[in-house]
């Protein structure tokens, strides 16, 4: 936790402290980009051009930045692609419902601005589609029953013939 300004002590005073401070325990050595300057910029950025150059540094996708709204637009969208790789049905069908309860719940939710309004997925539609991506059913493998039992040869030589 940091300390607190001592009374008395102007902000601007109380930051050069810190910052000397922290010179003298070396917290400002070996950062990235020393002693070059700044990049420069070509033109102005919007709030939105450097929200998505800022996720690109991090190396997170801009899809996780989208409004409420949007992103279960989106997801509705990508649920298609996912369909096909569940294992099941009913999986299919869990899937569908738990993405229409969010939509529903975020119906619900009174809006702070403006917010795309996602409409429900189709679990009918999906559940086509599962069943339209699955390999047909193979036959099952007729069932061989195992050979007789065959007699060794020294079991001969030792009957007695008729």
């Amino acid at each position: 936790m940091t300390e607190r300004k001592p009374p008395g002590m102007s902000f601007e005073t109380w930051i050069d402290h810190q910052i000397t401070q922290a010179q003298e325990r070396g917290a400002f050595e070996g950062l990235e980009g020393t002693g070059r300057p700044l990049p420069r910029r070509d033109r102005e950025q919007t709030s939105y051009e450097w929200a998505l150059e800022w996720a690109r540094r991090q190396q997170a996708d801009p899809k996780d930045m989208l409004p409420p709204g949007m992103a279960l637009r989106r997801e509705r969208e990508d649920l298609a692609l996912r369909v096909p790789q569940l294992p099941s049905e009913a999986a299919v069908r869990a899937t569908v419902a738990d993405l229409n309860a969010r939509v529903e719940q975020h119906w619900r939710r009174p809006q702070d601005g403006p917010d795309a309004v996602p409409g429900l997925a189709d679990e009918d539609a999906l559940v086509r589609l599962w069943q339209a991506t699955r390999p047909p059913p193979s036959l099952p493998e007729p069932v061989v029953p195992p050979a007789p039992p065959r007699s060794r040869w020294w079991h001969r030589l030792r009957s007695p013939r008729a």
